[in-house]
């Protein structure tokens, strides 16, 4: 008999551990020879714990679980108990879902190499070999496959500038600072299916001519951290990992602004964690001035499905310029919040109301957020956007991570807006003058809108135009979306102007 708990985060900080527990106490009570995996979430999140029983027909899903629940499962009619839910693949949310990257999340053991090879594991590293390295750069520059942390550059193209720049030695950083709020993909694939970063950054290595990769890793995440180390050193026994391509694990001190590329090769460096100027790109003089790879977590897991399957196959999924799927990270007030992996293309209405079924609180749906803190708040009005990077970008949003956070109609868009420059201002590494000053001065002259100054809004909107043209990186030159939105699509919520006027 085989038992499945997940050993992720979240499941543990809802009663994971203790559930294991409870199960392993009552196979030993009863004598019953019992396997116990401590699986990866399958990303529903509001039926954590979320265990599973491995039957003929297939694993049937309990949930969620406590340990006062668990030895009623193994009674005779486990099926007739009241957290029984059916077969975990003929979930709605399961089984709606187009999951790729995220096909062994869940289903395997994270720390077993026989469960990953037995599972599709390694297949796209033997092809990575057989087809040599410009091949391999050409397959995922057909793929379409984008950078699936921020701006959406695409991966081929960086990987074809490494492969052809002149250097001795090349390296293979991931960032897996995942510093955005609403967002949580990264963790889970290091906890559920760490082995697949591996052999992403392993065809990586082979494809650009890199001996050395490195896993960027925020401190907020000492399961993940916990999980890759003890990977890293399984694939080293095993020979996946050795002098030809090897692996270290790097923790960060939880900077926001180490999950921009060049603080984060300064942070990697043992350097203070500020933005560099570009250029040199980091693809010619990266970490140590040596070309380099720096690339999302979900991004190079994401190159082993390419290379096993075929560009071909990854590129028929989605739309425009936007292929393959994206890792839905569904937070915020929602009834069904979790990881839900679909092709490019679904509009944020399907997305919110239907997938995640709407507000947790029962209350109309006001404003979303996508892409973290910096993100773009649509309204209502907006929610025929197809998800694609043009799309949003035609609405003045963008993808980012693909973090969802939804709110109801008692949100404060103001506050919001605020909350958007204030983090910019703590958050900023100090390095331009457009972020390390525009913030504070964002975040006062929001105050002033809120006291009812109406000559603050067009101060406003020209300090926000200055921060996003004038920015070294991403978190000054954001910060304007979530801001402009807020001021654009929600102007009600400037209230304090009328009850000035009044």
């Amino acid at each position: 008999m085989r038992v499945f708990v997940p050993r992720d985060a979240a499941a543990r900080s809802l009663g994971a551990d203790d559930v294991a527990a409870a199960v392993a106490a009552e196979a030993a009570r009863r004598g019953l020879d019992l396997t116990l995996v401590r699986n990866g979430s399958r990303g529903m999140v509001w039926l954590e714990p979320l265990l599973e029983v491995e039957t003929p027909a297939g694993r049937m899903a309990f949930g969620p679980m406590t340990a006062a629940e668990v030895p009623a499962l193994f009674d005779a009619d486990s099926g007739a108990h009241p957290k029984a839910l059916g077969l975990t693949e003929a979930l709605p949310w399961m089984a709606r879902q187009t999951r790729l990257t995220f096909a062994r999340v869940g289903v395997t053991d994270p720390l077993s190499l026989d469960d990953y090879r037995a599972h599709g594991g390694l297949a796209g590293l033997a092809r990575a070999r057989e087809i040599g390295p410009e091949a391999v750069v050409a397959e995922v520059s057909v793929s379409g496959l984008r950078g699936r942390g921020g701006a959406g550059f695409p991966t081929g193209i960086k990987w074809q500038t490494v492969a052809a720049a002149a250097g001795e030695r090349k390296y293979i950083v991931c960032n897996a600072d995942e510093g955005d709020s609403g967002t949580f993909a990264d963790r889970m694939l290091m906890e559920g299916d760490p082995f697949c970063l591996i052999e992403g950054m392993a065809i990586a290595g082979l494809a650009v001519g890199a001996g050395k990769g490195f896993v960027y890793i925020r401190s907020e995440y000492p399961d993940a951290i916990a999980v890759m180390q003890a990977a890293v050193q399984i694939a080293r026994e095993d020979g996946l990992l050795g002098p030809a391509f090897d692996i270290e694990i790097r923790v960060g001190a939880g900077a926001y602004v180490c999950g921009e590329e060049t603080s984060l090769l300064n942070s990697l460096e043992g350097k203070r964690g500020v933005v560099r100027a570009k250029p040199p790109l980091p693809a010619l003089e990266g970490f140590m001035g040596r070309p380099t790879v720096v690339n999302n977590v979900i991004s190079l897991a994401t190159v082993p499905v390419i290379l096993a399957k075929g560009a071909g196959f990854y590129r028929d999924f989605g739309l425009g310029r936007s292929r393959g799927t994206i890792p839905l990270q569904i937070a915020g007030n929602v009834r069904f919040g979790g990881l839900f992996e679909a092709a490019f293309g679904l509009t944020l209405a399907e997305i919110v109301d239907d997938i995640a079924g709407g507000t947790a609180t029962g209350r109309p749906v006001k404003a979303v957020q996508v892409g973290g803190p910096l993100g773009a708040y649509f309204p209502r009005a907006l929610f025929d956007t197809p998800f694609g990077y043009e799309d949003y970008a035609a609405k003045d949003g963008l993808i980012g991570h693909a973090g969802i956070v939804v709110f109801d109609d008692t949100a404060d868009m103001l506050r919001q807006a605020r909350f958007a420059m204030e983090f910019c201002a703590i958050e900023s590494c100090g390095k331009c003058t457009p972020c390390r000053i525009g913030a504070v001065r964002g975040v006062e002259t929001i105050d002033r809108i809120a006291r009812g100054d109406a000559a603050a809004i067009p101060l406003l909107t020209d300090l926000c135009a200055t921060m996003k043209a004038g920015s070294l990186c991403a978190l000054g030159g954001f910060t304007p979306y979530p801001v402009m939105s807020a001021l654009t699509h929600f102007p009600d919520d400037f209230a304090p102007l009328k009850e000035a006027a009044a």
